[in-house]
């Protein structure tokens, strides 16, 4: 499913009109799909009491349709006009001649007819400002909305945002403080980028996209483009029924040190756990029999160390011997920041040896941020996987406040690599210019070694045959769906990292089976 912007919605809607879809055919559909999905959450709806507020422009028409619908359905509909609309106004007029009561917020100056109305509400339709929005809101609309969020706190009505809710910037997520907070949102034809960005996302409630009728083919210049079920369904591994652990690849993972040593074991069983054949946990000597104590099927390959539970350089030099075998590799898990363990991270990726397709997370990207140009020296068939702290080392640049889509997609065509920049629906960015962004923002996962895990289930991935495009993000789908699964069962406080493991072969069953998740 394409995400868009504000002017490629335009675009598509113009090119819908010539290929013979009208606009006011788009707006009727869009405005029956929101009284159908109002009928769905909220019904029965006989004498439900509707709250339609409207503005002066597409968005509010879309509101009137729906305003129509709701009433046939049965529900006792109010329409407001918070803005004068332009006439003549054939949508208004509709919902006059058909009996529903229509007022206005300039014949009502303190507001007193439109707050009662709100008291008694079960359900108010914002349908005053849509995805055009750029200036503050002031004057009547600021004092509408102030009043609708004074309602929402003194009663139970719920508040269905059209697009977006009045105030939410389309393309940034950007809010105006006068924003209210839906608890549906139902965008149309396609979600927007401001969906999928903060603070914005935290206003949208449950966000549906309906589909209005757009004709097919009108997206193909769309780069961005969210992970669905279906997407994820289509890209999961074959499993034949007369394979061998053989058939399902081998990765290897470097990872964890002496303050780190759970990096390696949730890596390592992660890329077990979605699938990968054999794995083989490369670590400092002196750490295996800890990390084999808990990961008790991966094998191991011990590392040299210049001092216990650290690295040797020398050490790249056996890794090298044994890559061939292997179909991915992982680097760079709780391996620390030591001199020699940078060195060795350092030769491994840089020094030009052949490698299988790599992913490069935690102290991978690290020690790559400290040498200049380093994605020059570095294969173009690796996946970064930074969080924000890491993207703002790689970049000279701190990226936590900036549009991380942008930050994502420039990264990934500059150093022509597949980049993963983690966080609240992770952004993934490719070299040819496109990205998907996930749908799932999880504060469960705001915890040590989940990270981890999204790096290992990727390895994991690519082992199985999987393109570096579609391994990454089939890989921070399963990660969050799985975390999804952990916080319907325990809630978002105190999920950790192994929650996930056992979660993940669970997740893929249920996604080829097409199970409701």
């Amino acid at each position: 499913m394409k995400i868009v912007t504000i002017e490629e919605m335009r675009a598509i809607e113009d090119r819908s009109e010539e290929a013979g879809v009208s606009k006011d055919t788009l707006m009727e559909n869009a405005g029956q799909a929101v009284a159908r999905s109002v009928r769905h959450h909220y019904g029965p709806l006989t004498g439900v009491p509707v709250f339609v507020l409207v503005g002066s422009g597409n968005n509010g028409g879309d509101g009137l349709v729906a305003a129509r619908h709701l009433d046939m359905w049965g529900a006792r509909v109010e329409v407001c006009l918070c803005r004068d609309r332009r006439a003549p106004d054939p949508k208004l007029d509709v919902v006059r001649k058909q009996g529903i009561r229509v007022t206005s917020a300039s014949d009502d100056p303190d507001l007193s007819n439109l707050t009662n109305l709100l008291s008694s509400a079960h359900v108010v339709i914002d349908s005053i400002l849509g995805t055009g929005r750029a200036r503050p809101i002031e004057g009547t609309v600021k004092a509408i909305l102030q009043a609708l969020k004074e309602a929402q706190s003194r009663t139970q009505l719920k508040v269905v945002a059209l697009d977006v809710p009045t105030g939410l910037n389309a393309d940034t997520g950007e809010v105006d403080p006068s924003t209210p907070r839906a608890d549906l949102t139902i965008s149309f034809g396609y979600p927007k980028r401001g969906h999928y960005a903060y603070p914005g996302s935290e206003y949208l409630g449950r966000l549906e996209v309906a589909n209005i009728g757009l004709p097919a083919g009108l997206d193909d210049d769309v780069t961005l483009e969210l992970i669905t079920d279906e997407w994820a369904r289509d890209r999961l591994p074959n499993r034949p029924a007369n394979s061998h652990k053989g058939t399902f690849g081998r990765t290897m993972v470097i990872a964890g040190s002496r303050n780190y040593l759970g990096a390696a074991y949730l890596a390592a069983t992660s890329a077990t756990r979605v699938g990968s054949g054999l794995v083989t946990v490369a670590i400092p000597e002196s750490l295996r029999a800890a990390v084999a104590a808990k990961a008790i099927e991966p094998t191991f390959l011990p590392l040299p160390e210049s001092s216990p539970g650290i690295v040797s350089p020398d050490a790249a030099d056996l890794v090298f011997d044994s890559l061939p075998a292997y179909n991915s590799l992982l680097v760079g898990c709780g391996m620390g920041q030591e001199s020699d363990t940078k060195q060795f991270i350092e030769r491994l990726l840089l020094s030009g040896h052949d490698l299988p397709p790599t992913v490069v997370d935690a102290d991978g990207l690290n020690t790559l941020s400290q040498v200049d140009n380093w994605w020059t020296r570095l294969p173009d068939d690796a996946i970064l996987t930074p969080h924000p702290g890491e993207m703002g080392r790689l970049t000279e640049n701190s990226s936590r406040n900036q549009d991380r889509i942008a930050t994502a997609t420039m990264a990934a065509t500059q150093w022509n690599k597949t980049v993963i920049l983690k966080g609240a629906h992770t952004v993934i960015g490719y070299p040819d210019g496109n990205v998907m962004v996930s749908p799932f923002s999880n504060p469960g996962l705001a915890t040590a070694g989940t990270g981890d895990v999204l790096a290992g289930a990727i390895a994991g991935l690519v082992s199985q045959g999987l393109s570096l495009s579609d391994a990454s993000a089939l890989g921070v789908y399963l990660h969050g769906l799985a975390g999804e699964r952990v916080r319907d069962a325990l809630g978002d406080t105190g999920m950790i990292a192994s929650d996930l493991l056992s979660v993940l072969p669970a997740i893929i069953r249920d996604l080829r089976q097409d199970v409701t998740i």
